[in-house]
């Protein structure tokens, strides 16, 4: 007798678990929201660390619901993620890639299941994509030329930390900067030195390059991974002083995260060029919920002050505003900036 009753209260347990899978599944069903799949492609700077902040919160108001990864800036990783989604059932995939070559066969296999995917901050180098969630890299290289070249006065050496370049990103940063040194700047030197968006990388290389080249005028990270260990350098080295001393180095970043604002206004660094965290985020979500809902989009300006272009057959992207920041908010070689503590700008509203 003891024994059916346990039976029975076991199948009543059974029973009521397997009700309650199928209220929430129905609720789900009911709620409308569709299941979207996000790979984070790192958690190792603050400009990622911000972005992950971000995509919660427009998920709420974009209304999909997440399933996220991480891919730690490893292309296998992002491989196994994207087929941990195809398993979930999700509806769409937000990735960004950092090897921008490497990703095309999970693109592939993305779009042999017809799950259209959107890619933030960089461009796979081939494979069709729904939306390209962006800012103009090349134009942060050119305006990263213009503030150095303008305050050397087109004589002097700089330095530059290039990300990786198998990354877009990367290569469109150093491109432009280059291009644009060689075109208004002849009389500047520019040493290249690949980093591969490592910090540590960055600052052993800057060490080397003052042993040699104590006479270094100007700097340009192509991403805020370089700060601390610049700064340190720069300090080590006595040239850690505001921009009315001779011995001052100007610096440029990437990214507009909270420190590099901070950083500007007190006279370390000299300018950044505010990449959107935030925007990546909702325009992310944004455009991966018009996806799956069929809607298409057509080259042109945009409803949020920022232009799709037609990258190649296949692919737009929607290149969003990324001023550069600097400490007085004045043009500079023709490059209309915003003041470091300019309310509009997200490296000053994260929370």
């Amino acid at each position: 007798m003891k024994v059916n009753k346990l039976l029975l209260l076991g199948g009543v347990a059974l029973l009521a678990a397997s009700m309650v899978g199928a209220c929430s599944s129905a609720s789900g069903a009911a709620s409308g929201k569709p299941l979207v799949g996000v790979d984070y492609p790192r958690s190792d700077t603050d400009f990622w660390n911000s972005y992950i902040k971000y995509v919660p919160q427009f998920a709420k108001s974009e209304g999909v619901q997440l399933k996220t990864t991480n891919s730690q800036n490893d292309i296998s990783n992002l491989i196994s993620n994207v087929q941990t989604f195809v398993s979930q059932g999700v509806k769409g995939v937000v990735v960004a890639p950092q090897d921008t070559a490497a990703v095309a066969p999970s693109l592939q296999t993305l779009a042999a299941k017809k799950i259209p995917v959107v890619s933030v901050d960089t461009r796979p180098d081939t494979g069709n994509v729904y939306m390209v969630v962006r800012a103009d890299n090349k134009a942060y290289g050119t305006k990263a030329c213009q503030f150095l070249g303008t305050k050397l006065g087109g004589k002097g050496k700089v330095i530059v930390f290039e990300g990786d370049l198998t990354s877009i990103n990367g290569r469109d940063r150093t491109d432009a900067f280059n291009d644009c040194m060689k075109k208004n700047f002849p009389g500047v030197t520019v040493f290249g030195e690949a980093t591969n968006w490592d910090g540590n990388t960055a600052a052993s290389k800057f060490q080397t390059q003052l042993a040699s080249d104590p006479d270094i005028k100007g700097v340009y990270m192509e991403s805020s991974f370089a700060l601390a260990g610049t700064l340190q350098v720069l300090k080590q080295h006595n040239l850690l002083v505001p921009p009315t001393d001779p011995k001052h180095v100007f610096v440029v970043s990437n990214d507009g995260i909270p420190e590099e604002l901070k950083d500007i206004a007190a006279g370390q660094i000299d300018a950044t060029v505010s990449q959107p965290a935030d925007l990546y985020a909702k325009y992310a979500l944004y455009y991966i919920n018009a996806a799956i809902a069929g809607k298409t989009f057509n080259p042109g300006p945009t409803d949020h002050d920022s232009t799709i272009v037609r990258v190649r057959s296949g692919v737009l992207e929607d290149q969003l505003a990324a001023p550069l920041v600097t400490a007085d908010g004045a043009t500079v070689g023709g490059v209309a900036t915003l003041k470091s503590d300019d309310s509009s700008l997200w490296g000053n509203n994260l929370h």
